[in-house]
């Protein structure tokens, strides 16, 4: 067996970033490692249209991971918070003022609007500002009408809430919480896919995730450890394979 101990996809500590990313940010780190999209990302001056087939406005360098890529999904996440200017003001309004925002801030054009991300430890937010919109302007939250609305009212709410608290606190230090469940799955789940596509084993992505005397304990064919490595090698080909678009709250497309 080939001694993996010196590839990319091994170090688990490479992949804690993912600890801290949200539903657009985790389906851009699926997407990224489909072969076809990378594909379509080497011939993109000749496909300048292919994002639509992934759920982009533009296609996105596969090489940046979400910590420093900034994908533009179509039809925006719910979590987007759309700014205008206020048409009818009250003296109270407050107003736009950009470098107020907490966090590192990124200005974006997506091909077709102007998109700030605001991030800091734990936290994004996505805003949409109107062509009309200029520091020091009164300003208005806007959500796209729909038929139930609810699940967007509620998506709105927590984003400000969220920037509010922020805005609020100057923390010196800022604690984390222990990583969920949930979260620790991503983790295992992106080292797992990534070591399949360098064509690791299973024995050998065991060992990578939970190290060599796990395995050596614990490895035979109805091994509970051998069927938890096969779901997350399982798991991880069909958020690349689509399932990504569930993390970006996209549509479904038809299978290709």
């Amino acid at each position: 067996m080939a001694d993996r101990s010196a590839e990319p996809w091994y170090a688990t500590a490479a992949y804690l970033y993912v600890l801290h990313l949200d539903g657009p940010a985790l389906a851009w780190e699926y997407l990224r490692r489909h072969p076809d999209y990378r594909h379509d990302w080497l011939r993109r001056r000749r496909q300048p249209d292919a994002g639509g087939h992934w759920g982009l406005r533009l296609l996105e360098d596969p090489a940046l991971d979400a910590r420093d890529a900034h994908p533009a999904w179509f039809p925006d996440h719910d979590a987007v918070v759309q700014l205008y200017p206020d048409a009818d003001p009250p003296p109270d309004a407050l107003c736009f003022e950009f470098w107020k925002l907490p966090g590192h801030k990124y200005l974006i054009h997506d091909g077709k609007r102007l998109v700030l991300m605001a991030r800091w430890p734990g936290c994004c937010l996505r805003f949409v500002l109107a062509p009309g919109l200029a520091d020091g302007m009164a300003y208005a939250y806007a959500i796209r009408a729909c038929a139930v609305p609810c699940a967007r009212y509620h998506a709105l709410a927590v984003e400000l809430d969220r920037l509010a608290a922020a805005a609020d606190a100057a923390p010196v230090a800022t604690a984390r919480p222990r990583p969920s469940l949930s979260q620790l799955q991503e983790v295992h789940t992106l080292q797992a896919l990534d070591a399949t596509l360098a064509g690791a084993s299973l024995r050998e992505v065991a060992e990578g995730l939970f190290g060599a005397d796990a395995v050596a304990a614990d490895w035979h064919k109805d091994s509970a450890l051998r069927a938890r490595v096969r779901r997350l090698v399982q798991r991880g080909e069909a958020l690349m394979c689509g399932g990504y678009r569930t993390l970006a709250q996209l549509p479904p497309v038809a299978s290709h």
